[in-house]
């Protein structure tokens, strides 16, 4: 069973898909650091690195590394912003042509050269609202042009095991009978329990700011190591494959910041700052603080930012560190971040949590077992 990944990424997507079996034949990323932490992770796929919009190219180098191989399946989360289309109108031709809408566009063209049996985007929900609902309904009239019985679903990454709430729009085609993707997946998930955060991080509870290191040891407070007994089974099933810790590194926070950071307990946020610092913050969330009983918020690109919302460590004075927000995406320990800061921020936070793919790709995989 192959697949292609578009807009591939850190490579989450492809993660999910390669647990359950799937064999990932190529993946097109265009940032170059980003491409690398892709293949670090994926050594027996082909990582094309071209922008999206060069589609020629992009078919060209797919279509050389496919051969006469059969792709079962395209996946791929064109960025949201190419989905800005304004106006009353929207027919195919003004859509399709329309060059704020190129992401999308360079996703379905290479989709229908390819002409897989699934497909699997995955967007933000506000997708479903925007102009009216007129871009969703285009958007499906489209691939069902090409043949693909459609269904969109809004779910929620805590709902498949993933430490965190977090709600994603995924669209599912099949050239056979359509998949009800949110009954499949209730159907899949309905013995999963919701992992709180102490579940998925609390061995990892001992750097301050400025602590770590890109590659250190598994430790904590006490033990040179943690006891296998003591951790949770989220924590040992993410562990079981690394017997190294990844990009375990705090940010250092400037004296001023963590003296705000150490007034906020857990569940409170910057209103807890106004009175003395008179903070004019623009996110609900800025300067909140964690907590260890409940989900974390969705992870973005901004999670070791105090201002950037909800990141604030439920007991250490300071934001998460990349493993920690990786940890709350789901992905292994073993699975190793390369590039700048600022760009391991985007891989993780751009990412489709594997734990969410690997259900799709079981969903998929059940549909092809039964049609064969």
């Amino acid at each position: 069973m192959n697949i292609i990944d578009l807009f591939a990424g850190a490579g989450g997507f492809s993660e999910g898909f390669k647990k359950v079996g799937f064999n990932v034949l190529a993946a097109v990323e265009k940032d170059e650091q980003i491409a690398k932490t892709y293949k670090s992770n994926h050594l027996t796929t082909k990582v094309i690195i071209e922008d999206m919009t060069n589609r020629a190219k992009v078919v060209d180098k797919l279509k050389e590394e496919i051969g006469n191989k059969t792709v079962d399946i395209v996946i791929g989360g064109p960025p949201c912003q190419g989905f800005s289309m304004a106006g009353a109108r929207i027919r195919e031709e003004s859509f399709l042509e329309d060059e704020r809408n190129y992401l999308f566009r360079d996703y379905f063209n290479i989709l229908t050269e390819i002409s897989p049996d699934y497909f699997v985007m995955e967007n933000v929900q506000g997708l479903l609202s925007s102009n009216d609902g007129k871009i969703i309904d285009e958007i499906i009239r489209l691939f069902s042009r090409e043949g693909y019985k459609v269904d969109k679903t809004v779910l929620n990454a805590a709902d498949f095991g993933v430490p965190q709430s977090r709600r994603r729009l995924f669209i599912i085609g099949s050239k056979y009978e359509k998949i009800n993707l949110a009954e499949e997946t209730t159907k899949e998930c309905a013995k999963k329990e919701e992992v709180a955060l102490k579940e998925a991080i609390s061995d990892l509870n001992y750097l301050e700011a400025g602590e770590g290191k890109k590659e250190l040891g598994y430790k904590n407070d006490y033990l040179n190591e943690i006891v296998d007994e003591n951790l949770s089974d989220y924590q040992r099933e993410r562990r079981k494959n690394s017997k190294k810790l990844y990009n375990h590194k705090a940010t250092r926070h400037s004296k001023s910041t963590i003296e705000k950071i150490k007034l906020i307990n857990p569940g409170e946020n910057w209103e807890k700052l106004t009175d003395k610092y008179n903070i004019n913050s623009k996110h609900s969330g800025a300067y909140g603080r964690l907590e260890w009983d409940k989900l974390a918020i969705t992870i973005t690109t901004r999670f070791d930012t105090p201002s950037g919302g909800r990141f604030i460590h439920p007991e250490r004075d300071r934001t998460l560190t990349a493993r920690e927000a990786a940890r709350i995406q789901s992905f292994d320990d073993n699975y190793r971040f390369l590039g700048t800061k600022s760009s391991v921020r985007t891989q993780i936070g751009n990412a489709v949590p594997p734990l969410m793919a690997k259900v799709i790709a079981e969903i998929i995989k059940k549909d092809i077992k039964k049609r064969r």
